[in-house]
């Protein structure tokens, strides 16, 4: 991998947008993408198989890892009475997730969105839905911090949905998940609840 990675918060790469045709929630968007974040072609595959096995969102969701914004969108447009929220620490996919937020709100109803770092969100807050393509290639512990970090903030009865490739470790994450919800209480239960393409979608349940 080069050094530009899409988890670098100010990515070296070129910053030229171009615009990519996308559909979301069933609604046909044109959404702005660069370099130097996850997948600026084309919704991913994994993205994709969570898309299709999530319920329909509610009360405040948040995306974790959002990248130019296909999940947050999604739950944005499925669910235009739900509060949104978009972490990412890649400076330049919150800008384009911001402008594509305006976009897709100039075509549909669209939930109050808020695109933001880690540490401008709220610590009170507490999240009924997370969705996540999680970035599995900032390395095991990174991960695991990530989850440690956001996972006991899911509401009393929230869940979160997490896709991950199978060959870049779901089945040790699952076990990872299980072990630690048990160390700390922070969360409960974990079901691998869908695999397709290669994915598996994993669904942790808030104590």
């Amino acid at each position: 991998m080069s050094e530009d990675h899409y988890f670098s918060a100010q990515p070296a790469s070129a910053d030229e947008r171009r615009t990519i045709p996308v559909v979301l929630a069933g609604t046909e968007l044109t959404l702005e993408t660069a370099a130097g974040v996850f997948s600026p072609g084309h919704v991913d595959l994994g993205t994709q198989v969570l898309l299709r096995s999530v319920p329909e969102p509610h009360g405040s969701v948040l995306d974790l890892g959002c990248g130019w914004g296909p999940i947050a969108l999604t739950a944005a447009l499925r669910a235009p009475e739900a509060a949104v929220t978009a972490v990412d620490v890649n400076e330049r996919a919150l800008d384009l997730l911001r402008r594509n937020a305006t976009r897709a709100a100039a075509v549909a109803p669209l939930a109050p969105l808020t695109a933001a770092r880690a540490d401008e969100v709220d610590p009170e807050v507490r999240f009924d839905v997370i969705w996540s393509n999680p970035p599995i290639r900032i390395g095991k512990d990174a991960l695991h911090d990530l989850l440690d970090m956001w996972l006991p903030r899911l509401a009393p009865g929230g869940s979160a949905w997490l896709v991950v490739q199978r060959n870049l470790g779901a089945d040790s994450l699952a076990k990872w998940l299980t072990v630690r919800g048990e160390q700390t209480g922070g969360w409960g239960a974990v079901e691998k609840v869908a695999s397709a393409k290669g994915f598996r979608v994993l669904r942790v349940d808030a104590r």
